[in-house]
């Protein structure tokens, strides 16, 4: 990749997370650290971004997520692809398969597990091949819970001379707004499942991203609501563990099983303690099955989307980005009874300030702190960044991973 004119460029840059990403690659590499672009496909808005943010120097390259020649012309110039394209489900498909096919390293903020499947299924053979790494699911959801496990694993294999069989992840704490773009993905998901009764099954399996050979079996907790009496307080579902935990899963078996082939692991958001901690508990268990079940029918959708959801281009304005972040505790157990547990933090909003920096410092890592002759094929961030990211994000990004007492 020498001749590569760039380390990476920035598509969809003029999205409401691409901007973000782009304020922040303006902050961060002012040093010239990372020679990068910006791209999408209208130069319009390019030049207004350019503009506004004060782009000087900065090149704009004009590439269609349907065009497969602007792909091809705009991959062939970087090291790394970094898309902010969602969904992904409906404007992703190309740009993988035009970067597996130049060899060209891609990262992501996908959440959307159906996708990444697909991807997989498609394409992955080719990208052993090729030399392509591909890397999805590189912001909120799953560099926290993907890295906390990597974490939490690494000093206890210190500590206690093996891996935990068993990690719960709370989110202890957590504020930020939901933009459109997110929203768009859920929306798609959930018309895409209605109609698909096979895609309804593959959502149920919590290793439906492990490689056909995995080998995995053992049955994963089912989170409800419940008093956790490891942490002390209430606890319910969350919403992103769907993505979060097949991602941990896929670590552990790219990393040859290295939690353990019975490894177990589940996500919950903590709601407090007392009776209070437990209608908070109900609350957000009923409000996120109602609007899934609202999502599925096909008028009530089209209301959530028209008059109550947030748009495409939508979401938390700068201050609430700047007042946002997230706290969130792993509690590890191994086979012999040993405990051990560490947090993880951000200091902005979790889905877009804290996201930005996070999808910006992995496609700096992919592009820098990878070596070449590691193989091409889809890895997680856990597998193929690592410790590296761990130091760039605590570094440069507003993160804290720490082993507690």
């Amino acid at each position: 990749m020498a001749d590569k004119k760039f380390d990476i460029i920035v598509y969809g840059a003029t999205s409401f997370v691409g901007q973000i990403v782009t304020r922040y690659m303006h902050e961060q590499f002012a040093d010239g650290s990372i020679v990068w672009a910006i791209a999408g496909r209208s130069r319009a808005k390019l030049q207004q971004l350019s503009d506004t943010i004060g782009l000087s120097g900065i090149e704009m390259i004009v590439a269609d997520a349907a065009d497969e020649d602007t792909l091809r012309h705009m991959c062939a110039r970087t090291k790394v692809v970094l898309s902010t394209v969602g969904p992904y489900a409906l404007y992703g498909d190309l740009l993988v398969q035009v970067c597996v096919s130049m060899g060209t390293d891609y990262c992501d903020l996908t959440g959307e597990p159906q996708w990444i499947r697909k991807m997989q299924l498609r394409h992955e053979a080719d990208a052993i091949k090729s030399g392509a790494r591909i890397v999805h699911c590189c912001g909120f959801d799953s560099i926290p819970s993907d890295l906390g496990v990597h974490f939490l694993q690494r000093h206890a294999s210190v500590q206690f001379g093996q891996t935990c069989d068993r990690i719960n992840m709370r989110v202890a704490n957590m504020k930020g707004g939901a933009s459109g773009g997110t929203i768009a993905s859920m929306v798609n998901m959930v018309k895409e499942a209605v109609h698909n009764p096979d895609l309804r099954r593959e959502l149920k399996d919590p290793y439906s991203l492990c490689p056909p050979s995995h080998g995995f079996v053992v049955t994963q907790p089912d989170v409800k609501i419940a008093y956790d009496p490891a942490y002390g307080g209430w606890i319910a579902p969350f919403v992103m563990a769907g993505i979060n935990t097949r991602i941990v899963h896929r670590s552990n078996a790219l990393s040859h099983n290295s939690y353990g082939a019975g490894f177990k692991y589940a996500e919950a958001v903590v709601t407090g303690r007392g009776g209070s901690g437990k209608r908070k508990a109900q609350a957000m268990h009923w409000g996120v099955n109602a609007l899934m079940i609202g999502l599925a029918v096909p008028p009530i959708r089209w209301l959530l989307e028209n008059f109550v959801l947030p748009k495409p281009g939508e979401g938390p304005d700068e201050k609430a980005q700047l007042e946002g972040g997230f706290d969130i505790v792993f509690m590890g157990a191994t086979a012999k009874g040993e405990t051990i547990q560490t947090r993880v933090t951000g200091d902005r909003d979790p889905g877009y300030g804290s996201t930005a920096k996070m999808l910006s410092q992995a496609a700096a890592c992919l592009a820098k702190d990878v070596p070449e002759d590691v193989a091409g094929g889809f890895w997680t961030p856990a597998t193929v960044l690592g410790d590296k990211l761990i130091e760039r994000l605590v570094a440069h990004a507003g993160l804290t991973f720490e082993k507690l007492p």
